[in-house]
């Protein structure tokens, strides 16, 4: 397989480097049904990638790739319960969370924590105390919640979701205000108890709780001495496995706040929606599928084309912290410099994610993605439907998400720009065939939303799988844990350890500890 995989990445180089490799206008011209051809669907999901430079050639390539790296195999090695997380010894089930059956017995205890949560939410909404639920957790235990709550919450949920993770007390100053404490339910979410951030915030919430502290925090942790230590008794304690990711976390426990702010019927829409693309994701041919065929794109503009970053323009505003979740589940995930087995990847691997709402991202940083000397793609998502009466304001929004996309296709020509303004004529030139892919939701719901965000989950499963990297262990966060660490002691003292430290890093401690 060895040489049939150097064989493929070879070929992929090659058609990277032919001249008009990243032409797109041309493929358009040649081919009227290049948007069937090159578009694909799902449980009423449209992922469009005609306006990227993949021609039959390059498309073909990129499939064999995917064959030769074993992306099939080792999908069907997930989905088992195999240890696919080899650094960490641990199995990668987070499909489990949300229906997934290939496991009987992570399914089971999947049940169990979810009828314990069900209850509890009921519970929750039945007596009717609380009008609000407070997240205390950071990374995994705050992205993809406060995404999916900013996303999916209306006026008529049961409850209103805050979510605090920057251990910053600013942040907790900010919220504290608008918050009933006789009324608030506060949920701890750490796998360990011990993150140095999340016990932190929870400290400042629990004093600020009082006599109301005992009966209101919640945790989400396994670390039943730590949260029984912290005074949340076992009846209040959502455990989750080992075999859970953080950043594929939102689906267990650390979901819980979705459940008491939008009802359990939406959160297990969430769930159906996310599995829906599971099982799109397991049983699909690789050139229908829709998560491989986005890893696939990836792929090709970071390895074909060298274009290592990508924007992520959701032309919602309900989707404005999507961008932030996907950071941390590529960036966290893909950006790696070794292989499985411990060897220099050799190539490129995760690009830099970024991104804001549209049309917001059109006054900020698109004139860069439309004319820097370095293309950067995109991925715009549009919504068809609002959930809002304002029509005309709907129109105007997906009007400019499908022209942003429509310009980088097309560009402008230097003729084109004479004829306008001849003085300003270089200014005005745009290049065009400036990739992007189009995500198209009939409607932003949980359904729809699980579905995007599983999509996402399984484009990295497949990109790790091409590269050949471990997608679900993240050793480059703990370095500065453990130096921040040894810091704290020592502005804790008012003073830093000679020599303990590079000069630079004393130099600012001490500037820091100042009078």
């Amino acid at each position: 397989m060895g040489e049939t995989l150097s064989t493929a990445w070879a070929e992929l180089q090659r058609l990277g480097s032919a001249p008009g490799a990243d032409a797109i206008r041309p493929l358009f011209a040649a081919d009227p049904a290049r948007f069937s051809r090159f578009s694909r669907r799902s449980d009423g999901l449209l992922l469009d990638y005609s306006k990227t430079a993949l021609s039959d050639a390059v498309l073909a390539a990129l499939l064999a790739l995917a064959r030769a790296a074993d992306v099939e195999g080792k999908r069907a090695a997930m989905a088992r319960g195999d240890v696919v997380n080899t650094t960490e010894g641990r199995a990668v089930l987070h499909m489990a969370l949300r229906g997934h059956q290939g496991v009987p017995a992570a399914a089971a205890d999947v049940a169990a924590v979810k009828a314990r949560m069900r209850a509890f939410t009921e519970q929750v909404h039945a007596e009717g105390r609380f009008t609000d639920v407070v997240n205390v957790g950071i990374g995994g235990s705050d992205l993809g919640p406060a995404m999916a709550a900013r996303g999916l919450w209306h006026h008529g949920c049961p409850m209103r979701a805050h979510y605090l993770a920057n251990v910053d007390a600013h942040a907790w100053e900010t919220l504290r205000p608008t918050l009933d404490p006789a009324r608030t339910l506060v949920l701890v979410g750490s796998k360990t108890f011990t993150t140095q951030e999340t016990m932190a915030n929870a400290n400042l919430v629990k004093q600020w709780l009082g006599v109301h502290a005992a009966g209101q925090m919640v945790a989400l942790s396994t670390n039943m001495s730590g949260t029984a230590a912290f005074g949340i008794p076992p009846e209040r304690v959502f455990p989750f496995k080992d075999w859970v990711g953080g950043r594929y976390s939102l689906w267990s426990a650390i979901g819980l706040s979705l459940a008491l702010a939008l009802g359990w019927p939406a959160f297990e829409r969430l769930l159906a929606g996310a599995h829906a693309m599971d099982e799109h994701f397991l049983h699909t041919p690789l050139e229908d599928n829709l998560p491989v065929l986005l890893a696939l794109v990836e792929c090709w503009h970071v390895n074909g084309l060298g274009l290592n970053a990508r924007a992520v323009l959701p032309y919602d505003e309900r989707l404005r912290r999507l961008p932030a979740h996907l950071q941390q589940l590529e960036m966290e995930s893909l950006g790696k410099r070794v292989t499985l087995a411990g060897a220099p990847v050799g190539r490129d691997t995760g690009p830099v994610v970024f991104g804001e709402p549209g049309t917001n991202a059109q006054h900020s940083f698109m004139q860069l993605i439309h004319q820097s000397p370095r293309p950067v793609p995109v991925d715009f998502i549009l919504v068809a439907k609002p959930d809002h009466p304002h029509a005309d304001s709907h129109r105007k929004l997906l009007a400019n998400g499908l022209a942003q996309a429509a310009a980088l296709l097309r560009g402008k020509t230097l003729a084109e720009a004479a004829a306008e303004t001849p003085a300003l004529a270089a200014h005005r030139e745009f290049p065009g065939d400036r990739p992007s892919v189009t995500i198209l939701l009939r409607r932003l719901d949980p359904f729809s939303l699980g579905q995007l965000v599983a999509l996402y989950e399984h484009k990295v499963f497949t990109l790790g799988a091409l590269w050949g990297v471990n997608a679900f262990d993240q050793w480059g966060v703990e370095l500065g844990k453990v130096l921040a660490g040894a810091i704290l002691p020592e502005l804790e003292a008012g003073a830093p350890t000679p020599g303990a430290h590079d000069g630079s890093t004393e130099g600012l401690m001490r500037e820091v500890l100042r009078d």
